[in-house]
């Protein structure tokens, strides 16, 4: 079962669109790559190749636009807007995603699993460090988590609040002790386009605040592109639903 919605934000100030597949199970809400909409994972078969745990009834798929991606990749408005507009799209998930999600479970307040694959990834792993409160752990596939290079070199406390490797080592108090109880799963091909020390580094930051966490480093015939990710993200979700 497809269900698609949509609405106007006020935090993004541009519309944005939610997609589940399912009926019951465990929530996964999965980003799309950087330039992707909420429908990227089904043309690519990445729903296709997770069916048999949502015809189960293990998870429940969402996903919604990369509003801040495609603007990153367009190189939308000045580097100081798109760096906003990252910050910005993950408190759009966590207050306007997040209740349309919890809605749709009929109120169900069940931890979120996290999910995505390159600037995904990224997504996936932020919201899981700056809202542990409702997501429960993160699958990031070949992700890319140092994302200053795509602003034209530019910096600003946006993009130091978007960006988990930059916040996380500074981060005390009853966020970490949240996010010390949750999980991260960081894979990365080692094939072409492929950056797995990406994946070490975030690993690090991570493990050096003691958030658990496991980087998978698959080999040299996975390359950065669909195929890989059509394998990893069902393999990761029945170990973790």
């Amino acid at each position: 079962m497809k269900v698609t919605d949509s609405w106007y934000s006020e935090r993004l100030e541009q519309p944005i669109g939610l997609v589940r597949w399912g009926h019951y199970g465990t929530p996964v809400l999965v980003f799309p790559t950087a330039g992707g909409d909420a429908e990227e994972i089904e043309r690519n078969g990445v729903i296709g190749a997770c069916w048999p745990m949502i015809e189960a009834g293990r998870i429940k798929v969402y996903s919604c636009d990369s509003v801040a991606g495609r603007a990153m990749v367009a190189k939308t408005g000045s580097p100081e807007y798109r760096m906003w507009l990252f910050n910005q799209f993950h408190h759009c998930v966590r207050h306007e995603v997040v209740p349309a999600i919890r809605t749709d479970l009929g109120g169900a307040e069940t931890p979120i699993v996290a999910a995505g694959a390159s600037i995904g990834a990224f997504n996936a792993l932020a919201v899981l460090c700056r809202f542990p409160d409702v997501f429960g752990a993160a699958v990031g596939m070949s992700g890319t988590y140092r994302i200053q290079r795509f602003f034209d070199g530019q910096y600003s406390q946006d993009l130091f609040h978007a960006s988990p490797l930059d916040f996380l080592p500074g981060m005390d108090g009853e966020q970490l002790d949240v996010l010390r109880t949750r999980f991260a799963i960081l894979a990365s091909g080692q094939g072409a386009w492929e950056d797995v020390g990406s994946s070490w580094d975030a690993g690090d930051v991570l493990g050096r605040k003691g958030v658990p966490n496991r980087v998978d480093a698959w080999g040299e015939e996975w390359p950065h592109e669909w195929p890989t990710w059509r394998r990893m993200l069902p393999q990761y979700l029945d170990e973790l639903c």
